[in-house]
């Protein structure tokens, strides 16, 4: 069924299916009861996430865009880690959003972002090697 048709419960499950997808299993279904955590899968990964007009690529470099400019280093390295375990990003590129952003969102922004970014590059490949 559409997701306008969908009851709550319908809209739960397929965000927390989408949730699982958007972040390839590394980020923990959060428990149902919790208003933010429950309005954020019924609507950020239910509705948002599964719409098609963008492709996950385009959403993933938006939203890095966007969290870059906010100064997130912690969730700039779990949406790049995200991205690379889904073969949306590969390490090259992640290092090339850096030089990217530091034109338009200033070096101290970007200079942040190096370690986590790294680290994330770094996670990503040792867990490829092991799988």
């Amino acid at each position: 069924p559409g997701i306008s048709t969908m009851n709550d419960a319908e809209r739960r499950a397929l965000g927390e299916e989408k949730i699982k997808d958007v972040y390839a299993g590394d980020v923990v279904v959060p428990p149902e009861g919790y208003a933010f955590t429950d309005i954020m899968l019924k609507q950020l990964f239910a509705e948002l996430w599964t719409r098609e007009t963008l492709s996950m690529r385009d959403k993933r470099i938006l939203l890095l865009g966007i969290i870059a400019e906010k100064g997130e280093p912690m969730t700039f390295k779990i949406q790049v880690k995200a991205s690379l375990k889904r073969g949306e990003i590969n390490p090259a590129e992640a290092r090339e959003f850096l030089l990217f952003i530091a034109q338009y969102a200033g070096y101290p922004r970007a200079a942040s972002m190096l370690g986590p970014v790294e680290e994330a590059i770094a996670e990503f490949e040792k867990e490829q090697a092991a799988s």
